[in-house]
């Protein structure tokens, strides 16, 4: 692609087959399995856990012609594996590539149990406990990789080294934990210090007053001096994804794509009698039964019903009825990457096999505002350009009611990179809208138009939108494809 475009689910078998078929798939990337026989039980299930998407993508019809399967979930063990192979090779690429643009040679991470630093917890094991004071030393010489030093109690299974002995300091007192990181920061001589503190970017905010206080205390003025925030240098830290990352989230992206698939069905939807709650808690179970979790409580909806509908049942009514349009908003937690999706649904009346035409003409004029939405990305524009560039192109167009309000996503929900538009705030969202955009990194595409309906007598359907889009250099594409029709409840 010679330009930023949006690749939907046709279009993006494509470049997921550039991306997916190469020498080395993900199970060969993950390290340290203990025998052949260990990684072969491993390659073998990544392979199902990859194949019902190429299933999911094999006919290239629209996402409500598909029969969704869901993927194969890894285990705990397996997502140990993973998550720590994945963060060891952040760490050795990623991290002393940021440390490098950024100019700082030395950075301090420290928090204490139970109130755990936002970027602390993204270099840290899957499989570990962070008991009490926990500080990271990561210092860098200028041609040379990171030093990854722990001062602290906790096993970081090599991910870091361990330069503090506490052992001796709980049995004779030798030198204690603030001390170590003393000495270390002394014999190193460090010129720029960052510590996360940001008044920006949440996730680049851990550092606590009270422990800012015992940091410059313990380094000195000479050393205290040297000290800066670390906004910056977190943002490309926590943002940039490596290819093994996008791969892995085109995954969890498939499995949130099915777990949204199995409610909006005639399994779980009984019209006339299936409330609300009903589905809502039908949802949040299966999440749980199949071992994930939710970043936060679903939102589970009827976003659209006839007038004649809404006078014969009233306007409070939470049972979903035959020609409902049924709205779920949200996301899960899987791998450390957070999806966050918005679909739709509709509620077949007896006579109707398909959604009543002027709803389906909403729904591909929100298809049209992603495409414009994605052909928007450019490397080194802030989110108040791309806000923008979308709409500049979308009333030039006239697209309905076009409104933007999207986020970066990854490791956080709504952090750290660009933010584009608010609900309530179509021009400029203040520092937050001035972050840029970098290759290799995760947004959600979260978006509405509205647009009036013929069949409910012109009143107006406001449709919100919302899928997982990644942007590297070739472009912005959707993980996993998107919604391009209503599901479907007979």
């Amino acid at each position: 692609m010679n330009e930023p475009e949006c690749l939907d689910r046709a279009a993006g078998i494509r470049y997921v087959s550039e991306q997916m078929i190469v020498p080395n798939d993900c199970a060969e990337r993950i390290d340290g399995l203990a025998d052949r026989r260990r990684r072969m039980i491993m390659r073998r299930r990544f392979l199902v856990f990859l194949l019902p998407t190429a299933v999911l993508f094999g006919s290239g019809l629209p996402a409500a012609a598909q029969t969704r399967t869901l993927p194969s979930i890894l285990d705990i063990r397996d997502r140990v594996e993973v998550v720590n192979s994945i963060t060891m090779k952040r760490l050795e690429t990623i991290l002393p590539r940021v440390m490098d643009e950024t100019g700082f040679d030395m950075w301090i991470i420290v928090c204490n149990e139970d109130n755990l630093d936002p970027v602390f917890t993204t270099m840290i094991p899957y499989d570990v406990w962070c008991p009490i004071t926990q500080i990271l030393v990561l210092s860098k010489k200028p041609g040379a990789p990171p030093e990854r030093l722990n001062v602290s109690r906790t096993d970081m299974k090599g991910l870091h080294q361990n330069v503090w002995d506490h052992r001796a300091w709980d049995a004779s007192k030798t030198e204690s934990q603030w001390d170590c990181l003393k000495r270390i920061v002394a014999e190193r001589n460090p010129r720029r210090i960052v510590v996360n503190q940001s008044a920006v970017i949440w996730a680049a905010d851990g550092l606590t007053v009270t422990l800012r206080k015992k940091l410059e205390e313990t380094v000195g003025p000479a050393y205290s001096g040297r000290l800066h925030s670390g906004e910056r240098l977190a943002v490309l830290w926590l943002e940039t994804m490596l290819e093994e990352e996008l791969e892995l989230y085109e995954r969890v992206a498939a499995v949130a794509h099915a777990l949204l698939a199995e409610i909006f069905s005639s399994q779980t939807v009984t019209p006339g009698a299936t409330t609300l709650d009903d589905l809502l808690y039908s949802y949040i179970q299966r999440v749980s039964d199949v071992g994930l979790e939710l970043f936060a409580w679903p939102w589970v909806r009827i976003r659209g019903r006839s007038p004649e509908d809404i006078e014969k049942y009233g306007p409070d009514d939470r049972i979903i009825r035959r020609g409902d349009l049924i709205q779920c908003d949200t996301g899960i937690k899987y791998l450390r990457y957070y999806s966050d999706h918005c679909e739709w649904a509709y509620v077949l009346r007896p006579d109707e096999t398909d959604v009543p035409e002027g709803i389906r003409k909403v729904m591909a004029e929100g298809n049209r505002l992603q495409d414009i939405f994605c052909g928007a990305f450019k490397e080194g524009l802030t989110g108040n350009m791309i806000l923008a560039d979308i709409l500049d192109v979308a009333q030039k167009e006239g697209i309905c009611k076009p409104k933007i309000y999207s986020h970066s996503i990854g490791r956080f929900l709504h952090e750290p990179g660009p933010l584009i538009g608010l609900p309530w705030e179509q021009k400029d969202t203040g520092e937050r809208g001035e972050v840029r955009l970098v290759p290799n990194s995760t947004f959600t595409a979260e978006l509405s138009v509205t647009c009036p309906v013929p069949e409910w007598n012109g009143r107006e359907l406001i449709l919100a939108l919302e899928q997982l889009v990644a942007f590297t250099s070739k472009g912005a594409y959707f993980m996993d494809g998107r919604q391009t029709r209503f599901h479907l409840v007979k």
